[in-house]
Formats: structure tokens, C-alpha cells, sequence
């Protein structure tokens, strides 16, 4: 899994601003969620910007793992199932758990690219469920 985009060696006096997308909700995100949000956030810096005026960091990594307890939907299936006798189940796929107020990804850029930048996160924001905002960093 990729991590790191762009120019990720760059001194912070390179790319002075960095812009954070933040969950607003306690939530679990797929690893799949996050290499499509990713994705498409790099996709549109690479065409807008350039592939190295920008640094994208993806700040939850899916180390949970979400598991699933398979139930039998046919006919006769109570004869062979247990129901929820030994219910752990098979692992299922990876997810992040994110807080409220956690960054989900930040971006590092020029100040005069920060127009490209808020559309990148916004357009990453529809690959999330729900709700997360697009901040500044003060410092």
C-alpha cells in the first residue's frame, strides 16, 4: 500500500500550506475507500498541478480487521446451521477506525495552488462514508 504521493522529500519551505481532510463522525473506512479516495485526489493534483508541486499523505492506515459470520439463506438451512454458536466468523477485509477530528488525508502544496488542492479533497470527500470537512492548518 501506497502511502506518500508526490514530491515527498520537499522542505517545509517548499510547500508552506498544508490542507487536511478531517472526519467528522466515529466511522470505520475501508481500505478500499481509502486507496479510491486517495486515487482520485492524486489524479487530479497530477493534471492541475503538476506530479511534483505537491505532497499528499494518507494519515489512517486499515489495520483492523472486520470479520464475518456467513449465514446459509436456502432451504432446510436451519438443519445445518448453529446459528450463533461459534459466531467469530472469517475475516472479511480491512478497515481504519477514525475519531472525530482525525485527519484522514493532508496535502502540502504552494499557496498558489491551494484552489486545486480544496477540489482534490472535495472530490476524494465522495469516496468516504460519512460526513468530513476540508481545514487549514493554522501553523
Amino acid at each position: 500500500r501506497i502511502f506518500d504521493l508526490g514530491r515527498k522529500k520537499a522542505d517545509v519551505n517548499d510547500f508552506p500550506m498544508c490542507i487536511h481532510l478531517v472526519s467528522n463522525e466515529y466511522e470505520q473506512l475501508s481500505a478500499e475507500a481509502l486507496e479510491a479516495g486517495r486515487i482520485c485526489a492524486n489524479k487530479y493534483l497530477v493534471k492541475f498541478c503538476g506530479k511534483d508541486c505537491f505532497h499528499i499523505r494518507m494519515r489512517v492506515h486499515p489495520f483492523h480487521v472486520v470479520r464475518i459470520n456467513k449465514m446459509l439463506s436456502c432451504a432446510g438451512a436451519d438443519r445445518l446451521q448453529t446459528g450463533m454458536r461459534g459466531a467469530f466468523g472469517k475475516p472479511l477485509g480491512l478497515v481504519a477506525r477514525v475519531n472525530i477530528g482525525q485527519p484522514i488525508m493532508s496535502v502540502r502544496v504552494k499557496e498558489q495552488h491551494k484552489a486545486q488542492v480544496i477540489e482534490a479533497l472535495r472530490r476524494a470527500k465522495f469516496k468516504y462514508p460519512g460526513c468530513q470537512k476540508i481545514y487549514l492548518s493554522k501553523k
